[in-house]
């Protein structure tokens, strides 16, 4: 979740989609059962503004703000605005509702659940994120609780006007967001489809994270990764010159963090993580031969897989709101990376030392255990996809008997932009039929389930971002 990937929005295409029964239908927006435009009705909504309509072909773009609670327990605490953005198809389709946990992208963009139902789609600023940041900022108010209150009033609203099916999803961080609405809302939606969404339960104990580390791939590949990685900390002196140097250009500063020093080697342990995370097996031959590379050759490998100013104090500064959730209820990860012995001085570092020192951080060990508890025994409607490559599937939620038609699916040899898509095609079609009949759009025959709608490469390309802490 670390680094988002840009593009371009340039060409034009109708969507053409086919029904579920086979029946053709028109890709423009509509407003089925009423002559009041889309934009009347939805700004009626007490507390929606619009901030800007943005045209796209076969649909309405909306970037609106809605007037949410700074304590959803106690109205007195006041009010900020949350962003929002509306992908309006037809309020006969059904809808999607997307977070990534972060802040929202105002470009249109459709999740993987919303191409498959042909739906609308609502997405959802995660409150702290600017600008849905409450001023001043009681970071006490910000927690999964909050958030999921956020949306199930965003629902709330929505749903008189698009009163057909509605599904929650989002990836990784979005992922565990959508999940856990559910767990606070579990009548709101009608189905979950949440993406490579990591579930720690247990803050202290990461041996999962070990055992994928010893595994992935092939000996050669891990290998050939962590020498790389055990380079750039044998060679500390020279490196972190060239580090000094370029932080110095841009103008970077490491309060936070609290060292230049700490900053280096949390950038390089973040290397093989960060590789696998974004990248696949096939791009282990392009990573040098530690040996043999020169010290540029390193540093601009460290910076192409983990990237240097990620942890300076611009750097923290958008993500304040995700450490600070991780130090608090998420938890983070840590691993033994006995290939480092003796090399490292800190070790992986906790989430909260990259929260700024004057807000106050206390953990919460009992808010995970209570989400992976609910998922496992009272889940209903609920697909989770890992991929089989990603250090964040290391530990995933699971569905066990008190669970209702729940599934975890892993999509081979996929990192962290795994999806429906690249599960193997019995599983595919399964993951398909389950999202259709949630989305009220079922297909005639479950056995030959595909999406509704063609794919867009301006629309649904997924967008990648450092989210946790890498440390993703």
């Amino acid at each position: 979740m670390r680094k988002a990937l840009r593009w371009l929005l340039s060409l034009m295409v109708l969507i053409g989609t086919v029904s579920a029964a086979g029946t053709a239908t028109a890709a423009g927006p509509a407003d089925s059962g009423t002559t009041t435009d889309i934009k009347d009705r939805i700004l009626a909504i007490p507390g929606m503004a619009l901030v800007e309509e943005k045209p796209y072909p076969g649909y309405r773009y909306f970037v609106l703000t809605y007037t949410q609670p700074v304590d959803h327990r106690d109205r007195s605490k006041g009010t900020f605005q949350q962003r929002l953005t509306l992908l309006h198809k037809d309020t006969a389709r059904p809808t999607v509702f997307h977070t990534s946990g972060y802040a929202v992208s105002t470009r249109p963009g459709r999740a993987e659940p919303t191409r498959i139902v042909d739906g609308n789609q609502v997405s959802m600023e995660y409150r702290f994120f600017t600008p849905s940041r409450p001023q001043p900022a009681d970071w006490s108010k910000l927690d999964i609780w909050q958030a999921a209150s956020d949306q199930h009033r965003i629902f709330t609203a929505l749903k008189k006007i698009y009163d057909r099916k509605w599904l929650a999803t989002g990836a990784s961080k979005g992922g565990m967001t959508a999940t856990y609405y559910e767990r606070f809302y579990p009548r709101d939606m009608d189905g979950v489809v949440a993406y490579v969404a990591p579930n720690d339960v247990v803050e202290h104990e990461d041996a999962a994270y070990d055992r994928f580390f010893a595994t992935v791939s092939t000996q050669e590949c891990r290998d050939r990764l962590n020498a790389l990685q055990r380079e750039a900390l044998v060679r500390r002196a020279p490196l972190q010159e060239k580090f000094r140097a370029r932080a110095e250009a841009e103008g970077a500063t490491f309060d936070t963090v609290g060292s230049l020093d700490k900053a280096y080697e949390a950038v390089v342990l973040d290397f093989v993580w960060g590789f696998w995370q974004y990248h696949t097996e096939a791009d282990c031959a392009s990573v040098p031969e530690a040996a043999t590379a020169t010290d540029q050759a390193v540093f601009d490998t460290i910076d192409t897989y983990s990237g240097w100013s990620f942890y300076s104090d611009q750097g923290l500064e958008p993500y304040t709101p995700y450490y600070y959730q991780a130090a608090t209820e998420l938890g983070s990860p840590s691993m033994r990376m006995t290939h480092l012995k003796g090399l490292t001085r800190y070790g992986y570092q906790p989430a909260r030392n990259f929260v700024p020192r004057d807000i106050p951080v206390r953990f919460k060990p009992w808010v995970m255990r209570d989400v992976d508890t609910w998922v496992r025994t009272q889940g209903r409607g609920m697909l989770f996809v890992y991929g089989g490559n990603d250090p964040w599937g290391a530990e995933k939620f699971r569905v066990d008997k008190g669970a209702r038609d729940s599934y975890v699916m892993t999509a081979p040899g996929a990192n962290h932009g795994a999806n429906v898509a690249g599960l193997s095609e019995a599983e595919r079609t399964r993951a398909t039929a389950r999202i259709l009949a949630w989305a009220g759009v079922a297909a005639a025959d479950p056995q030959t389930a595909a999406p509704l709608t063609t794919y867009d490469p301006r629309l649904d390309k997924r967008e990648l971002r450092r989210e946790m802490t890498l440390r993703p």
